[in-house]
């Protein structure tokens, strides 16, 4: 009842996805990581002071940039790979079996990872602006009712998945669209200034250095987490 009954192969076929729906269940993966990646940053920059916070904004235009590549990348590998390519086989076929096999076990630790900690920092961002939730065994109920649900919807079918988490995907990319167009217009157009809070000073721990430039910007690549789903699913896309 939960599940629903098992789909024969012959009707594989009718599961497939339309591209709406495709890139909406495929990206969320991707899509799901800006909810860390910047605090990843900030979270290992703080160790050098407040002062110092502002490389985040470096740091994020180099992941942007190496973003970039991998997409383009993939973009690439969806040709030659028309039945699916993902890191496991791109690497098998053009490396040899160890490397597919290292980059097989990177992304299984990848995919947990990605669930657990994406579901942690929503219910995280839901306890801040909802105090009332605060408490763990609150924040840790809501994480594990979630993980449960999405992954009773993924084993209903590809095609339930896409038809549900495409809603919650398309508004959160509205609302990131939304939310940039309307700050460039105040800040560039509108001349508006501002309410900066005051916060408490962060002292040094530790002196800045490349390592911990590099390190922050290690931290941050969570947000590329994912970006090969599109590319290792294109069986789940309807046929043009």
């Amino acid at each position: 009842m939960l599940i629903g009954s098992p789909i024969p192969t012959s009707r594989s076929e009718h599961e497939r996805l339309t591209k709406f729906k495709a890139l909406a269940v495929l990206s969320s993966d991707a899509i799901s990581s800006v909810a860390y990646a910047t605090e990843a940053i900030l979270a290992t920059l703080i160790v050098a002071g407040s002062i110092n916070l502002g490389l985040t904004l470096p740091i994020s235009f180099a992941i942007v940039l190496l973003l970039a590549i991998v997409a383009l990348s993939y973009r690439q590998t969806i040709p030659a790979y028309p039945n699916g390519g993902g890191s496991y086989i791109v690497a098998k076929d053009n490396l040899g079996t160890l490397p597919g096999l290292v980059a097989a076990a990177s992304l299984m630790i990848d995919y947990v990872l990605t669930v657990s900690v994406s579901v942690s920092a929503g219910v995280q961002a839901l306890a801040t602006l909802f105090p009332a939730l605060s408490s763990t065994f609150t924040i840790v109920s809501i994480d594990v009712a979630l993980v449960l649900f999405i992954m009773l919807v993924n084993l209903r079918g590809v095609r339930e998945s896409g038809s549900i988490f495409a809603i919650p995907t398309y508004i959160f990319i509205g609302s990131a669209l939304l939310l940039i167009i309307v700050g460039a217009l105040k800040s560039f157009f509108i001349q508006h200034n501002p309410v900066i809070g005051h916060f408490q000073y962060v002292a040094t721990t530790e002196p800045l250095s490349i390592f911990l430039i590099l390190r922050s910007f290690a931290a941050g690549c969570a947000a590329m987490t994912g970006t090969e789903a599109i590319s290792n699913g294109i069986p789940a896309f309807k046929k043009p």
